[in-house]
């Protein structure tokens, strides 16, 4: 039988610093699956740093080491997405630089995916890692994402996971841009399976996420899957409308049978400004959706390469035209 090859897909954007530490946890792994070979994906994101130069030095110790280097920084999805289109192995594992995502959960990948499974994700069976603030958060997320969208997402499931050749050819084939790879695992199906693990600290460096940017990502996968929100406003529209009929009613009733009254000024400012808030936040929800809708039809590429290292025609098969 032909060896099978897994494609390992790593994107960084500023870690020279925790690059030899990933390299060095990883060779020991590898050696340890001599059934099969290995080709370690790196996507430079726009790093500002000298993380190019440290993967340059390692691709000359390793030829295994390939590397698509981004124009410019376009975020962890796009480069998740220029990983899974360049990924040559009959299977494919995204995970983070920094150790968060344990190596040694390689093998149990493995060796589920040799039962038949197609998807093997890998959940955080406790978060010590990260803040009381992001925990609550995330759980908040995982809750209102599965009750608006249909129990789609693995709660404290990431990226790092195991995916088949099929399953890899269908997101590929997914055309959407402003993507929420979490969501696109689920929707794509497969047989899948869990393995649990406990998510350790940052072997060094700090990450690139913050509140606005998880609070940006979180409003890309709901309005990704779900119209929801718009359905909502709907509803709360024909609310306000059918209250203000029966309001309008009931002062044309009241003007005829006890006369005109001098109408409140507090009343009518208070009726304004709870009105115009909630016009206010319903443009606020389709104009996001616009926005997206806005994002999709200008057909630009997902990224933008400066040069590829260790692909044999060293032309990238990049961003989706």
């Amino acid at each position: 039988m032909p060896r099978k090859t897994i494609s390992l897909i790593v994107s960084v954007l500023n870690e020279e610093e925790t690059i030899p530490y990933f390299l060095e946890a990883i060779e020991p792994v590898l050696q340890a699956e001599p059934d099969y070979d290995f080709e370690m994906l790196f996507v430079n994101d726009g790093s500002t740093d000298g993380t190019m130069d440290v993967l340059l030095a390692a691709r000359e110790r390793d030829r295994r080491i390939k590397i698509i280097d981004f124009s410019r920084n376009f975020g962890k999805e796009d480069a998740m997405a220029a990983g899974f289109r360049a990924a040559t192995g009959d299977a494919a594992i995204p995970l983070d630089v920094d150790l968060q995502d344990p190596v040694e959960l390689i093998h149990a990948f493995l060796r589920k995916w040799e039962e038949g499974y197609e998807m093997v994700t890998g959940v955080r069976r406790l978060r010590r890692s990260d803040t009381p603030f992001k925990r609550l958060t995330a759980g908040m997320f995982y809750t209102v994402f599965n009750m608006m969208c249909g129990n789609r997402l693995t709660p404290n499931a990431g990226d790092y996971r195991l995916m088949d050749r099929r399953v890899l050819d269908a997101l590929n084939a997914l055309p959407e841009r402003v993507r929420f790879t979490k969501g696109l695992y689920a929707w794509v199906g497969f047989r899948q399976a869990v393995v649990e693990y406990e998510r350790p600290q940052r072997v060094a460096g700090s990450t690139k996420w913050n509140a606005m940017k998880l609070w940006h990502f979180a409003l890309d996968g709901i309005t990704s899957f779900s119209t929801l929100p718009l359905r909502i406003w709907s509803y709360i529209g024909m609310f306000f409308a059918f209250v203000g009929f029966c309001y309008a009613s009931f002062l044309v009733l009241r003007t005829l049978i006890c006369g005109v009254d001098v109408p409140g000024y507090a009343s009518l400012m208070v009726a304004l400004l709870v009105i115009g808030g909630i016009i206010l936040v319903s443009l606020g929800v389709h104009g996001e959706y616009l926005g997206r809708i806005y994002e999709e039809v200008k057909c630009r590429p997902l990224y933008v390469v400066r040069r590829t290292v260790g692909f044999d025609d060293e032309e990238h098969r990049g961003g989706r035209p």
